[in-house]
């Protein structure tokens, strides 16, 4: 077996979760066609069900039920934030999303990763911080360990891979400086 091949047996036979977050991964997925297929307008049944899954959802969220998130208990959003159609929340680690945040379509908010300087390319699960007062514009990416801050703007389609300051607006590929807010 070459270098690479056990580098990869080894990813696979290694353990990423526990046996508890196995189980409410699993029950999450069996639950998740109720919160999927739930009418648009139904906020606060969708508010319910992710607290029900240790989410932390403040008053007045407004998640699409198209929008997918993945680990509810690694969520927490702030009063008045809006989660739009089909944005993808791979919190394999703690997503914090503040108040009066918009995420637009299809956006792609990602806390997951691999090492690739380790040949078994061990899973990373790292933090995303989306301060109060951002949008993050239709199709943007935002990737693991990215502090997005307060009052900040990430045009649409940017791929951002740095933290974002204060009040600043972001676009492109990648993510560069455009103006303020």
């Amino acid at each position: 077996m070459n270098t690479s091949s056990s580098g990869i047996q080894s990813n696979r036979s290694s353990r990423k979760w526990t046996r508890n977050e196995l189980l409410a991964r699993a029950l999450w997925s069996f639950v998740h066609p109720l919160y999927r297929f739930s009418p648009r307008l139904l906020w606060g049944w969708r508010r319910f069900m992710l607290r029900c899954f240790g989410a932390k959802v403040g008053d007045q969220v407004h998640i699409h039920p198209t929008a997918k998130v993945f680990i509810p208990w690694n969520l927490e959003i702030g009063d008045w934030s809006a989660i739009g159609f089909d944005v993808c929340v791979y919190n394999l680690g703690p997503l914090k999303i503040g108040q009066n945040v918009t995420i637009s379509q299809r956006a792609h908010l990602c806390g997951g990763s691999h090492d690739f300087t380790d040949a078994s390319m061990p899973l990373i699960k790292a933090p995303i911080t989306v301060q109060n007062d951002v949008w993050i514009c239709a199709d943007a990416f935002i990737g693991p360990g990215v502090i997005i801050g307060e009052r900040a703007v990430v045009g649409a389609r940017s791929v951002v891979v740095k933290n974002v300051s204060d009040s600043i607006i972001v676009a492109g590929n990648p993510a560069k400086e455009i103006g303020h807010r």
